[in-house]
């Protein structure tokens, strides 16, 4: 069965200097690993049934080696704020966009294959993956999008059938990728660092048209990006999620999670953790979070003004938005929160009472997840150490608790049983290296419904002391 993707590419048609045509490198022997059909289905994307040929057609298009009809691969031109620092020419070094569809609710989707070799944005970069970071990406964003986070999806991982060359030598693979874009932050500051205002005016036609619509100027078009990222962040550390290298060019105008590389979730509570081996300085923190994003988007304005008729007329505007984001964000975490204490709608008095447990959880490293799933039963106490002080907390959480009827259903959908823990993440991708894909599967399985009691209890255990994951890596 031929396998059908009915490509629309909107991007494709945009001035030549937005993006580089870049046909993705065959790799040696391509297997299908992980394949995300009910994604295939909402994508229109057809022949997706599992006999032999189809799989092994599957394949070879998401590996790279045959293009399907319609598709028009390029890699995208963009710079970046990374750590802070500025990079004027950065780009898709290993990820090449195959086109675009309108899925079958009507939305335009990007399919992009992530690992798929080097393009001319690559610099030193070999534009391969290997394993690790592929099924990471896989498990994390998948996992994202059933707890209801705004993110990328994936599709597709399959294995090379090549090694790569790390600090040893890997298993390859490559992630077909899904995202309503791939339009960064990053994209802008690329045009607007080369005073190049005709391809930073195309870019913002495009993007308005594809995720703001009903956008008036650049300035209504920042603040609805602010908006979807102030969102996205509340629900980042309502999950503690920390993503780990929230650089411009990792930061989306969609508003959804992009680029799972050294990301986490926390097992014990402290505001300051940082996995990310290459954030030194803890820039990107769980509680620096919500911090970062109003500087990226401080970038994104900086890169709009250029397209205003009077820019500097609109720095104080631009800025008074960008100003109001810290308040944005300080009622979204609110929000979610006091949702996950079981109250609909918090009061300004309320953010007390969750800070109150939040040091509670921080004195002894109490599980982020395990003590919010536990509130509604008497098992919390076992996760605070100070037992006196909890008890204490539950009197006030007890009486606030009076006056909000549904606080069990609310923290029933709001706290999740299971999270892509890293120490299951790390054991996972361990038995893919050795060829055992079950752990895969098991915890794809659980993740996929994460408000429910996994069939396996020990999804929900954090990691004893000699499974402790203290780092983790981009793979590039």
């Amino acid at each position: 069965m031929t396998l059908h993707i009915p490509f629309d590419n909107s991007y494709a048609r945009l001035p030549a200097a937005l993006f580089t045509r870049h046909d993705p490198t065959p790799v040696a022997a391509p297997e299908m690993l992980a394949w995300n059909a009910p994604l295939a289905r909402e994508l229109g994307i057809t022949g997706d049934d599992a006999t032999a040929p189809t799989a092994t057609e599957r394949a070879a298009i998401f590996a790279g080696n045959r293009l399907p009809d319609g598709a028009l691969p390029l890699a995208q031109a963009y710079a970046g704020h990374q750590f802070g620092g500025f990079s004027p020419s950065l780009g898709d070094g290993r990820a090449i966009l195959l086109g675009e569809v309108i899925d079958t609710k009507g939305q335009r989707r990007d399919i992009q294959l992530k690992g798929a070799g080097r393009t001319p944005y690559s610099r030193a970069g070999d534009g391969r993956a290997w394993l690790g970071p592929v099924l990471r990406e896989y498990v994390v964003s998948e996992a994202m999008h059933a707890l209801g986070v705004p993110t990328t999806r994936a599709l597709a991982a399959v294995a090379s059938g090549e090694s790569v060359q790390r600090e040893t030598t890997l298993p390859g693979a490559i992630l077909t990728r899904v995202a309503s874009s791939h339009l960064r932050v990053g994209h802008f500051e690329y045009f607007a660092a080369r005073g190049d205002t005709a391809s930073l005016s195309a870019l913002y036609d495009h993007a308005v048209e594809r995720h703001h619509p009903d956008a008036r100027d650049p300035l209504d078009f920042l603040k609805g990006v602010i908006e979807r990222q102030s969102d996205l962040v509340a629900k980042w550390l309502g999950f503690g999620f920390i993503h780990g290298v929230m650089n411009t060019d990792n930061t989306s105008i969609s508003g959804e999670t992009i680029d799972y590389g050294p990301c986490a979730f926390m097992d014990g509570y402290h505001p300051q953790t940082v996995y990310s081996s290459i954030d030194r300085q803890g820039r990107y923190a769980y509680d620096n979070q919500a911090r970062i994003l109003p500087w990226n988007m401080a970038k994104l304005g900086s890169a709009l003004l250029a397209l205003m008729p009077d820019p500097d007329a609109a720095i104080d505007p631009f800025t008074q938005a960008v100003h109001a984001m810290p308040e944005m964000i300080e009622a979204r975490w609110l929000k979610t929160f006091a949702a996950k204490i079981g109250i609909a709608e918090p009061r300004a008095e309320d953010r007390a009472l969750i800070e109150d447990l939040l040091t509670l959880m921080q004195a002894g490293s109490s599980d982020f997840t395990n003590t919010f799933r536990a509130l509604p039963g008497n098992e919390a106490q076992d996760q605070i150490a100070d037992r006196g002080g909890f008890l204490d907390w539950v009197g006030r959480w007890h009486a606030r608790l009076e006056s909000e009827p549904e606080a069990p259903v609310l923290m029933a959908r709001s706290n999740p049983a299971v999270i892509p823990r890293n120490h299951r993440i790390e054991q996972m991708i361990a038995a893919a290296v050795d060829g055992d894909m079950a752990p895969f599967r098991n915890l794809m399985a659980a993740l996929a419904t994460p408000y429910a009691r996994p069939d396996d209890p020990g999804l929900t255990k954090p990691p004893a002391e000699h499974e402790v994951v203290t780092a983790t890596f981009c793979g590039t």
